[in-house]
């Protein structure tokens, strides 16, 4: 049987094989690991649905494939099951192959309301492999040509209807006018020949780093950002952490700064549930989320990776910190699933590890704020009429003014700078 890319998940048709765990001439059982893909953010490990021979790879490293694509082939060696389900493959090609020849012409022409109406009631003939890759792949059989004797629908018959629909989705249709002008409005892309003025190297840009660069270029252009400046005394809560490290480690995990930090940003996004929304531009509604799930920006050697702890309101320090260690490893290895980063209502980068003060960090649509920290510095301040010298924290919180007011801003910042500040040894102890 031919292996192919089995459905990565919503959103992800595509992926890039970054490691090959076995080679021809392997015996796998079902369920082990045949590679590791990348896509989008994370890398996803590809098992083997039977046991069997590994007879031939189709692939190598840094191939990009998509779903649907042959893999590598396995021999099913004593296997009962596989010859009904692979004999129509053999059939197939003597009547196949004239299909994509003639396919293209009269698909590219025709529109899709030429294609059979779907008729309700009426289940079309097909493999078992064939309905399953439709299902996999979204696609209603009764609209697909049928080129077998009987009506059978053939693999042949789903690809020229799926060229048949990029056809269609490819064709030149009437922009709207907003696009239109965005269109024109953006300058063309120009290409430059650094190695005129010097020596260059060049690499390509991973999935993920475009995947970043993508989504960072949206949510600048969609969402108008203020940034909300100030500084956090921390000194109290650094001696906090201080005493009751070893008790948390001791647990198996550490207690950091970002440990205290979710806590006061979920207790603060309970008071100002405005930043736990999000904005429904198409029905032109605020929602405002029950729950609290936080992104956690991770840095890692690929680029930006935000898995979400959920229901961090819930929480402890004791279970945060061990969510912000496995989370952060997960990450860091590419072992993050597509679902561990999606649903976040508020994100967190801290930068406070590798330095720097306040910045601009921008925020994460569909959320409407994040909240920047930079590296606590010790400071000279006044208090109570005295210079003292005080550990001081840089916030910086970057919000939707389409949601959010500056007033609304203001107030969140004075109500999250005093739950950093106000843990007491009754919010720390385990």
């Amino acid at each position: 049987m031919d292996v192919k890319l089995p459905n990565l998940g919503e959103g992800a048709d595509t992926g890039t094989v970054v490691n090959l765990l076995v080679k021809a001439g392997d015996t796998v059982t079902a369920g082990q690991g045949l590679l590791e893909l990348e896509s989008e953010k994370a890398v996803a490990t590809i098992p083997a649905p039977e046991a069997g021979v590994v007879t031939q790879l189709f692939i190598k490293i840094g191939d990009k494939v998509s779903v649907g694509q042959r893999l590598l082939a396995l021999d099913e060696a004593g296997s009962a099951t596989p010859p009904p389900t692979a004999s129509p493959a053999p059939a197939a090609p003597a009547k196949r192959a004239p299909a994509p020849a003639a396919a293209p012409p009269a698909a590219a022409e025709a529109p899709l309301p030429d294609l059979p109406p779907a008729q309700p009631g009426v289940e079309p003939t097909a493999s078992p492999s064939i309905r399953r890759m439709a299902r996999e792949l979204g696609i209603d059989l009764t609209q697909v040509r049928a080129s077998e004797r009987g009506g059978r629908i053939v693999m042949a018959d789903v690809r020229a209807y799926i060229a048949h629909l990029q056809r269609l989705a490819a064709a030149p249709k009437a922009a709207p006018a907003a696009a239109a002008t965005a269109a024109a409005e953006k300058p063309a892309a120009e290409r430059v020949d650094f190695s005129k003025w010097g020596e260059v190297s060049k690499k390509p840009m991973s999935m993920l780093r475009k995947v970043i660069a993508r989504r960072m270029t949206e949510n600048w252009n969609a969402i108008p950002h203020v940034t909300q400046f100030d500084d956090a005394d921390i000194t109290a809560l650094l001696e906090l952490r201080k005493k009751f490290a070893p008790a948390y480690e001791a647990k198996g995990t550490r207690l950091t700064l970002t440990s205290f930090a979710l806590k006061a940003v979920a207790a603060t996004l309970k008071k100002h549930p405005i930043f736990n929304s999000s904005l429904d531009e198409v029905a032109e509604e605020i929602v405002l989320k029950e729950y609290v799930h936080l992104g956690l920006a991770v840095d890692t050697d690929a680029g930006l990776i935000v898995p979400v702890i959920r229901d961090a309101d819930k929480k402890s320090l004791l279970e945060l910190s061990k969510d912000i260690e496995e989370f952060a490893k997960k990450a860091r290895d590419r072992k993050v699933s597509g679902d561990e980063l999606k649903g976040g209502t508020f994100t967190i980068s801290n930068q406070g590890g590798i330095g720097g003060a306040h910045f601009t960090p921008i925020v994460n649509k569909p959320e409407v704020a994040i909240l920047g920290l930079g590296k606590g510095v010790l400071k000279a301040v006044v208090r109570e009429k005295q210079i003292v010298q005080r550990m001081m924290l840089p916030i910086a919180i970057s919000y939707d003014h389409r949601v959010i007011d500056g007033g609304a801003a203001a107030r969140f910042t004075v109500d999250l700078l005093a739950a950093i500040e106000a843990f007491a040894e009754k919010d720390v102890a385990i």
